[in-house]
């Protein structure tokens, strides 16, 4: 298990890698001054290992999210996606809700991932 060390009071990032998963535990803000910190964390972690097969974010210490953290969510999707890894949004806080609901993006960021010719699941 890994705690990045932050520039920022606003945003701590829990990281344990186990097998074929890899667990993010979000602590904090995910906005415009360090969401970036996470996008950067998913893509050590994803190009760091070979074999990871599902990304476990864990959104239970989120504290606000802005449209800069959802768009880093989206692009920690899209990356999932190309990978072949399984995205999880996991204990998902009443605001990362809303959001999620309010701009479409519920559905996308977490619904299963497609099984089928062409998919692996």
């Amino acid at each position: 298990m890994t705690t990045m060390p932050l520039p920022s009071d606003h945003l701590r990032l829990t990281t344990v890698d186990a097998d074929d998963r890899v667990r993010i535990e979000i602590h904090g803000d995910l906005d415009y001054e360090n969401a970036y910190l996470l996008q950067d964390e998913v893509a050590v972690r994803l190009t760091g290992r070979v074999g990871v097969r599902h990304l476990d974010i864990h959104c239970a210490g989120l504290g606000t999210i802005d449209s800069t953290g959802l768009s880093v969510l989206l692009m920690i999707h899209r990356r999932t996606t190309a990978a072949g890894v399984c995205l999880h949004l996991e204990d998902r806080p009443a605001n990362l809700e809303r959001l999620l609901d309010i701009t479409g993006t519920l559905d996308l960021l977490t619904a299963p991932p497609a099984v089928g010719p062409g998919t692996s699941g």
